[in-house]
């Protein structure tokens, strides 16, 4: 086995750890742990996916019988680890953050974890909600069991539904963590500040991108590789990105977006729409619009008059 001469090479990656930690003030004690955990948060969510599904997504020798009891304990379970990863979170903060109270911290991490708890139930609703518009939207399923067992567009939703929570509890960081997860293991890219109703689909998936302030109604389909993205960042006086503003498109109820399809900044594609394959939209649609990649070079749109006269398509 060939020997390599590394004692410089520990030394030179040792100081520019020092380097960097000091220039972002993460000096910390001996022995403390700085950040969140991305193996642990994966775990907790396979738990709370058990949780919410047992006999589905849970350990495959449980019996219907001892459901209540495994949800218990794997609930238990997975709120105590994810206090763990929340303080992580909030001390991380401390350190970045005049405005967070360190002292308040066990308590306040106490409170939003019951309250995420407290919303798996209406989680799981929305998460049925997803399930049943997946098996009634392809043809190619064959049962709900099939849909929530296989379907990357269902993996995704369960790890966005939960994100979601954690991002409205003030807990971007695990939010984010878990969001990519579901990223690594489907190719969808949802923000977890994304906001979508009940019973969304993504057929097939692979590439599709939901921005953080994108607003998605109920029964909205989607299909590969579309795009909820920004078309511009306002800079601040420094010439950074300004954080927060609200600039991605809000999709109303029953739209289908095909594959393909690009819908940059804050535009409002108006209800039962039918967004066509490659389509590059940068403008607002009216309701029942259906729009082509031949309609959409019209930058300026349809005028007023002639928008009784677009299809309408309830898709």
């Amino acid at each position: 086995m060939a020997v390599f001469e590394i004692e410089s090479v520990v030394t030179s990656l040792h100081s520019s750890r020092l380097r960097w930690r000091e220039a972002q003030r993460r000096l910390l004690e001996a022995g403390s742990r700085d950040l969140p955990s991305r193996e642990r948060l994966a775990e907790i969510v396979d738990l709370l996916k058990g949780v919410l599904y047992p006999m589905r997504l849970g350990p495959h020798e449980l019996l219907q019988s001892g459901e209540n009891y495994y949800v218990g304990h794997a609930l238990a379970s997975a709120l105590a680890q994810l206090a763990e990863q929340a303080t992580l979170e909030w001390r991380y903060k401390d350190r970045h953050d005049d405005d967070i109270d360190a002292s308040a911290i066990d308590e306040r991490v106490h409170v939003a974890i019951q309250q995420f708890a407290y919303r798996l139930p209406e989680i799981r609703d929305l998460l049925d909600c997803d399930v049943i518009a997946a098996y009634q939207g392809d043809p190619a399923a064959g049962s709900v069991d099939e849909v929530l067992l296989c379907y990357p567009g269902i993996l995704a939703m369960i790890h966005h539904r939960l994100a979601h929570e954690l991002y409205r509890l003030e807990l971007p960081l695990l939010a984010r963590i878990i969001a990519e997860h579901a990223h690594s293991a489907t190719g969808i890219d949802i923000h977890p500040g994304a906001q979508i109703g009940a019973g969304f689909f993504i057929d097939h998936g692979t590439g599709v991108v939901i921005g953080e302030t994108a607003v998605l109604g109920q029964r909205v389909r989607v299909y590969q590789a579309v795009t909820l993205g920004a078309k511009r960042f306002p800079s601040d006086d420094h010439g950074n990105p300004r954080k927060g503003l609200a600039r991605h498109p809000i999709v109303e109820d029953n739209v289908v977006i095909y594959a393909g399809a690009t819908i940059l900044g804050r535009v409002t594609i108006g209800q039962g729409s039918v967004i066509g394959g490659n389509v590059w939209l940068t403008q607002d649609t009216p309701p029942y619009s259906n729009i082509t990649q031949a309609r959409s070079r019209n930058e300026a749109g349809p005028k007023p008059d002639e928008r009784a006269a677009v299809e309408r398509n309830y898709a």
